[in-house]
């Protein structure tokens, strides 16, 4: 649950290739630019305004650079080709969230839900995945390159032709996630579980 707070935000909203500067209540920094028209509707963003919380909303194209979203509840939300660049999202609860296409590029991510979430071909390089969870997530083709990932859960996750190229999996459960494809160079595995899991060559751990 997140803290409501009386701290006034800028909220920096473009549109019609003009720059809008408002200053309104809100528990998070915000910073939202969709070309054209807007792509939240009235209700939605005064929800945001008001709690924090989104679910099932519709965030699609928005940009997120550098955004505190830790703790909010974002569960079903649409954020595919979503810029979250550096965004704060520890512990948000990001269940079956669509983030395809999606810029998580050094995002923090610690302790998040991702259960379910669709990250296919989602920038998620040097994103910090610790204690994560991403039970069934797919991440069909995302680039995880550099990404931390230890401890994190990725049971049943997809990562067919994923790039980990020297992500940290230390801890990680990777058991009965399916591997094929993926570049796993130089990544590091101390302590990874692999019970079930189908490895880049397309064969099964023991």
């Amino acid at each position: 649950m997140v803290e409501k707070s009386r701290t006034v935000w800028p909220v920096i909203t473009q549109w019609s290739g003009r720059i809008a500067r408002l200053t309104l209540p809100f528990p998070i920094a915000f910073l939202l630019a969709i070309p054209g028209a807007m792509a939240l509707d009235g209700l939605q963003l005064e929800q945001l305004r008001r709690t924090g919380s989104c679910p099932n909303c519709d965030l699609s194209g928005a940009v997120l650079i550098n955004a505190r979203l830790s703790n909010t509840n974002l569960e079903g939300a649409n954020l595919a080709a979503t810029d979250l660049t550096r965004a704060d999202l520890r512990n948000a609860n990001l269940r079956g969230a669509n983030l395809a296409g999606s810029s998580l590029a050094y995002a923090n991510l610690t302790g998040a839900d991702l259960t379910g979430a669709n990250l296919q071909v989602a920038g998620l390089v040097r994103a910090n995945f610790s204690n994560a969870l991403l039970l069934g997530a797919s991440l069909i083709r995302a680039k995880l390159l550099g990404a931390n990932l230890s401890g994190a859960n990725l049971t049943r996750s997809l990562l067919w032709d994923a790039d980990l190229r020297s992500a940290n999996l230390t801890g990680a459960n990777l058991s009965a996630a399916d591997l094929r494809g993926a570049n796993v160079e130089n990544s590091a595995w101390p302590g990874t579980q692999v019970r079930g899991t189908i490895l880049p060559d397309g064969t099964y751990a023991p």
